[in-house]
């Protein structure tokens, strides 16, 4: 589970600053692999080797926001829903999160690194690394 703090200026104009929790269990890193042709990290790995920056745009919006989650107060559960990303997708944190990610390399690195299990297997995609 990767927690990013972001301070950022919400629509009333005031500063703030929050935790965001990003994550993929294993199961969702099951699903993506076997649901993509060659599997996730190729895919990945063939669109940055090909310098496609709308398709790496692309990808980067769909991990952020199918990462994004809020943790139960038991800590039991991390819970998704279009809900809780719709709302998230509507801040000025994830505005700000997205051009981090969109402009420095290791910083997107550091963060898909963050979101994938910390027990990889070996269907796990293999650690994104800047070239």
């Amino acid at each position: 589970m990767l927690k990013k703090t972001i301070t950022y200026t919400d629509y009333n104009g005031s500063e703030r600053t929050e935790d965001f929790y990003f994550n993929f269990s294993k199961a969702e890193i099951m699903e993506m692999e076997m649901s993509t042709t060659g599997g996730l990290a190729e895919m990945i790995q063939k669109i940055v080797a090909a310098q496609d920056a709308p398709a790496i745009i692309k990808i980067f919006k769909e991990l952020v926001l199918k990462a994004y989650g809020e943790k139960s107060p038991d800590g039991k559960r991390f819970i998704k829903s279009d809900d809780i990303t719709m709302a998230f997708s509507q801040t000025e944190a994830y505005s700000q999160l997205f051009m981090e990610l969109a402009t420095d390399a290791d910083a997107a690195a550091k963060f898909v690194n963050g979101i994938v299990p910390e027990a990889p297997t070996q269907s796990t995609p293999a650690p994104v690394t800047h070239q």
